[in-house]
């Protein structure tokens, strides 16, 4: 698939509630929340996707990532499926997961896994987006 990821992100906002996972050396933030009304900005450093909610800000530099990543695994505790995207950088390091969530482990809102999985099926399993557009 030949898409941006300006395009690929607008089509998750249909997956509904999804926790964003963002890792560094030192730590890792896991927040719930839709992906919508995103917005967009080329800064020095790239160009951005953005999000603003009450609780929290987000930005992602489109610029540096290099390949998209879905993946499903089975719950480190739990007896269920988990449904990732991982958005992965030139070291092909995790820089954003997205896993669908929703209510108690392993529930996911009617018609989420299905979104999921018509995004791996147009996208293919790993993909490199086009250079970012704005």
């Amino acid at each position: 698939m030949t898409t941006t990821l300006k395009e690929f992100l607008t089509a998750c906002e249909n997956l509904g509630t999804l926790r964003l996972i963002v890792t560094s050396s030192a730590g890792v933030l896991e927040v719930r929340s839709k992906l919508e009304k995103l917005f967009y900005a080329e800064l020095p450093k790239g160009k951005y996707a953005n999000m603003h909610t009450e609780n929290f800000e987000f930005h992602l530099n489109m610029d540096k990532i290099t390949q998209v990543k879905f993946e499903t695994a089975e719950a480190k505790r739990g007896n269920f499926t988990t449904y990732a995207i991982r958005f992965l950088d030139d070291k092909q390091e995790s820089a954003l997961s997205l896993f669908l969530q929703w209510g108690k482990p392993g529930e996911y809102e009617p018609g989420q896994v299905e979104t999921w999985q018509a995004l791996k099926e147009k996208y293919g399993e790993v993909w490199q987006p086009l250079p970012a557009e704005i």
